[in-house]
């Protein structure tokens, strides 16, 4: 669960993180980086992808401007998995939701 979230910090199950996480649900990765930075690219969700999970919610950003691929789209989709794209404050929203109910991961960009 996500306690909180704000332009460049969030606190998941009560820690603090200041970069882009990943929330696995047993695990949140931190430092979560991207190849082309603001792009977000098949390789770049490896790790998800393995995971197996229903959904994947992504933050794309306190004003959005991270970007997914259309291959990104399409490398989801091939593997079953739902993407719902949001911005980051949305996406956490998003996420509390689902994570009582889903087999949900969500990739999250804290800032931008």
């Amino acid at each position: 669960m996500i306690e909180s979230y704000k332009f460049g910090r969030i606190v998941i199950r009560g820690k603090k993180y200041t970069t882009d996480v990943i929330i696995y649900p047993d695990r949140v990765e931190d430092n979560w980086w991207r190849e082309e930075g603001h792009y977000l690219n098949p390789v770049d969700l490896w790790a998800v992808v393995q995971a197996k999970p229903e959904v994947l919610v992504v933050g794309t950003g306190y004003s959005g401007l991270m970007r997914i691929s259309p291959e990104t789209e399409k490398h989801l989709r091939e593997h079953g998995i739902r993407l719902i794209a949001e911005r980051t404050s949305e996406a956490v929203r998003v996420y509390n939701q689902l994570c009582r109910s889903t087999r949900v991961i969500a990739a999250l960009h804290l800032t931008c």
